[in-house]
């Protein structure tokens, strides 16, 4: 059985990181290259960067910002935003991303999924699928034009996965920003009606989110942007508390039995005695 995810968004917007809340305030963070070189030190076992200013814009993708920001990251870097062609696949193939990340290019034509699996293998294909939860049920959203289509997501993700895709990612918008966790009937309506790894996103707020997700549904992965960015010690005390009841990739040491956290699992400062204790332990930096 293969192991779970935990994966890292990376939000860009105008070329910098930002905090997006609802599809409709960004906050601004920072570069992209300090981002991908925290996420991968703290041992995230996945990144996406998702461009939401370069279609809106009609711009391709900025490739000296992801040659850049690649040099950083370690783990598999998946790019998308401003995506229409294969040559712009190509080309970003070229200067660090190991998958794409497709999402408007879907909406008005399918077939760059199937070119791009074509040359690329199905395992280099993301369809990220926006999702929000109208009166007649989940439907697509479409955030350059910022309207609901007429598509159902897990219709949607079928005819993705037919076309080629080798992962879905399904974003909830009502979700993004909010804290509120996973919107967990929506994600396994997808699970339920493609054979292909499910990425979900949007909600995340602590570990326990991770947790509760990994158990209600078949997700293969979950991921998170606002959350890893904004919380201490983030990647590696979810990856600690997931472990104990969720098989996934862990390569560090930390495994947090002798902290203390808050309600909403944010690390405690120890007591001062047994800070200044550990004044005298040697502590080997730990290369992940």
């Amino acid at each position: 059985m293969l192991k779970k995810r935990i994966v890292a968004v990376v939000i860009l917007k105008d070329g910098l990181v930002v905090q997006s809340i609802g599809f409709e305030k960004y906050l601004p963070i920072g570069k992209p290259e300090i981002a991908l070189e925290y996420l991968t030190s703290w041992g995230i076992d996945e990144i996406i960067i998702l461009d939401i200013s370069a279609t809106k814009n009609q711009l391709p993708p900025n490739y000296e910002m992801i040659r850049k920001a690649s040099k950083k990251c370690y783990v598999p870097l998946t790019v998308g935003g401003g995506i229409t062609n294969i040559d712009e696949v190509t080309q970003l193939m070229h200067v660090g991303a190991d998958k794409v990340s497709l999402n408007q290019a879907c909406l008005k034509d399918l077939t760059l999924i199937s070119k791009t699996a074509h040359i690329f293998g199905n395992q280099s294909v993301v369809v990220s699928v926006d999702a929000i939860l109208t009166d007649d049920g989940y439907r697509v959203y479409d955030y350059v034009e910022r309207k609901t289509t007429k598509l159902l997501p897990s219709e949607f993700a079928k005819t993705l996965s037919e076309e080629g895709a080798g992962e879905i990612f399904i974003n909830s918008v009502d979700r993004d920003g909010k804290y509120s966790g996973f919107d967990t009937k929506l994600i396994q309506s997808i699970c339920e009606n493609v054979a292909i790894p499910v990425i979900c996103c949007g909600g995340a707020k602590n570990a326990n989110d991770f947790v509760q997700i990994f158990s209600e549904s078949k997700v293969s992965a979950a991921a998170a942007a606002n959350f890893f960015h904004f919380t201490e010690h983030s990647v590696n005390i979810t990856k600690s508390i997931v472990s104990k009841v969720t098989d996934i990739r862990v390569e560090t040491h930390a495994d947090y039995k002798e902290s203390n956290f808050d309600q909403d699992l944010r690390l405690l400062k120890k007591e001062d005695k047994i800070l200044e204790e550990m004044l005298y332990l040697r502590i080997e930096k730990e290369v992940i």
